[in-house]
């Protein structure tokens, strides 16, 4: 087994070991607002100050929930709404196995999902700025310099190029 297929084999299973809570399950009573933003570089504040404790920002994210696009932080007794620019998770970084249309792409956020493209996790294209959707409706806009290397990974067909991950293809736009 290559080193590449090592990594994805050990980041998938950390990913399907990771136990999110059920926030999609949960109704609490009380809801409210509270002063924490996601700005457009996916950094997280309290009251104007950055959230510099990875692990705090780590375990807020696993208690997001969007709902009819506003974004709360959920526990079974609150619903907290939160201000976040654009989207709440940044791709940072991409591993990428195989070639062609039998490429795998794993993601890595920056509050440690790891992301295997799939019918699940699609890879789409707003406005000229790539995404890929993380969770119940959770999206991630990919970093610029993740980006270029899915454009190197990328596949021009019929004028289009194209990334391919898990057996499914998905657009990254028009080549000129």
């Amino acid at each position: 087994m290559s080193s590449i297929d090592e990594l994805f084999d050990t980041l998938t299973r950390l990913q399907a070991s990771k136990r999110l809570p059920p926030v999609e399950q949960w109704q609490p009573s009380h809801s409210g607002v509270i002063d924490i933003t996601i700005d457009t570089g996916g950094l997280w504040y309290h009251e104007g100050k950055l959230i510099e404790r990875q692990p705090l920002v780590d375990l807020f994210a696993t208690i997001l929930r969007v709902e009819n696009g506003q974004y709360f932080l959920v526990t079974p007794a609150e619903k907290m709404a939160i201000s976040v620019a654009e989207v709440p998770f940044i791709a940072t970084d991409l591993d990428v196995r195989g070639d062609g249309v039998q490429t795998d792409l794993l993601f890595s956020t920056n509050v440690g999902d790891y992301i295997v493209a799939d019918s699940e996790h699609a890879v789409y294209m707003v406005d000229g700025r790539p995404f890929i959707h993380i969770r119940n409706g959770l999206v991630a806009r990919i970093h610029r310099n993740v980006f270029y290397r899915l454009i190197e990974v990328g596949v021009e067909e019929a004028g289009v190029l194209a990334v391919y991950s898990a057996g499914y293809r998905f657009e990254l736009g028009a080549v000129t």
